[in-house]
This record gives C-alpha cells, sequence and structure tokens, in this order.
C-alpha cells in the first residue's frame, strides 16, 4: 500500500491533534508534516474543546485515554453541537478493543487508528477524510 496525498493545496484546511501525552503530539506533527495544512495541537480534552471553539478544525485527531474530559466525552460534544457536527473525527487510541471501537463509531468518529500509530496508516487516514471534505464541500 503506498501513501497517496491530496492533488489540491491543503494550506487553507486546519487539523488539531488532540493527546494529553507530548510525545505523541510531537510524533503525529512529525508524521505529518508532508501535508501543508496548518496543524494545531491540545493537551486534553478540556483544551480541545476550548480550541474547536475558538476556530472550528477541518479535522480532529483524537486521543481516548485523558484526564478530566476524555475523547469520548470530546467526541459526544462535538456531535451534539450543531456548529461542530460536521467536524470530521478520527480516534487515535490505545483503546482498541472491539468495544472501545464500536463505542467511538457510536459517538460518531469517522476513523479509528489504534496505538502505536503506523504512519502509512494515519496518512491514508488524513488523505482520505481529506478527500472526503473536498466531496462534500463541492
Amino acid at each position: 500500500m503506498s501513501i497517496q496525498l491530496p492533488q489540491k493545496d491543503l494550506s487553507t484546511y486546519n487539523v488539531l491533534v488532540v493527546d494529553d501525552v507530548p510525545i505523541n503530539l510531537l510524533l503525529v506533527q512529525k508524521m505529518l508534516k508532508m501535508f501543508n495544512f496548518r496543524l494545531r495541537t491540545a493537551a486534553g480534552g478540556a483544551q480541545a474543546l476550548e480550541a474547536i471553539a475558538e476556530e472550528k478544525p477541518h479535522l480532529v485527531l483524537l486521543d481516548l485515554m485523558m484526564p478530566q474530559v476524555d475523547g469520548f466525552e470530546v467526541l459526544r460534544r462535538i456531535r451534539e453541537n450543531p456548529e461542530t457536527a460536521d467536524i470530521r473525527v478520527v480516534i487515535l487510541s490505545a483503546l482498541n478493543s472491539n468495544d472501545d471501537i464500536v463505542r467511538g463509531f457510536q459517538y460518531g468518529a469517522n476513523d479509528f487508528i489504534s496505538k502505536p500509530i503506523l504512519m502509512e496508516r494515519l496518512v491514508n487516514s488524513v488523505a482520505t477524510q481529506f478527500e472526503i471534505i473536498g466531496m462534500l464541500q463541492k
């Protein structure tokens, strides 16, 4: 399987990466450096919700296991708010039992990537999400 990057300019898009572990944020940033979109980070669920309220992202890459406000709660709040319900959300999590994956999709995730994250899987998922966003905006 090869990595397929969208052919369009992505510089107008912004992506929010949410994880309470700083090294995970850095890892995802490095894996996605080939894209020319604006990448923001949030160090937890509450910070993610604030960042989304400040500027609606096109895509959220969301960890599930975080203190205080976990990823499931962030996803629930994104989907219940009419202004953010259309945001594409990809879960990146070490919680990867069938129950966790099913629950993630029930809460409205668009994709689920298990940790440890494989770069090719992440890049292909992000490219797919942007292809879908592009189709939705036509």
